[in-house]
């Protein structure tokens, strides 16, 4: 006896039009008031970035003024933007051209 498998569908099918979201790039901008420890902190709640990720962020931040945290779709990074704000940090967010 052969065991036979279910046809599965996927859940995006040939010829269907998929909106895609245009990405936006999430900035996190150095500040003169926030030390260095706390950023990482707050980046590691906020978002899916571990430690290590976030202390990289950090200190490009820290030694550019600014550095590239993720790149997610406009909606979810206007919400970081309100996140990281409500927390006292500057992050904008920017169309990923």
């Amino acid at each position: 006896m052969s065991q036979s498998t279910p046809d599965v569908k996927s859940d995006t099918l040939a010829g269907t039009d998929t909106h895609v979201l245009p990405p936006y790039r999430v900035i996190l901008h150095n500040d003169d008031v926030n030390d260095m420890l706390r950023v990482v902190q707050v980046i590691c709640n906020l978002t899916p970035l571990g430690p290590e990720e976030a202390i990289e962020r950090m200190l490009e931040a820290h030694h550019t003024g600014y550095a590239l945290l993720l790149v997610t779709h406009k909606e979810r990074a206007e919400l970081y933007v309100e996140q990281f704000a409500s927390c006292r940090l500057t992050v904008t967010a920017e169309p990923d051209v």
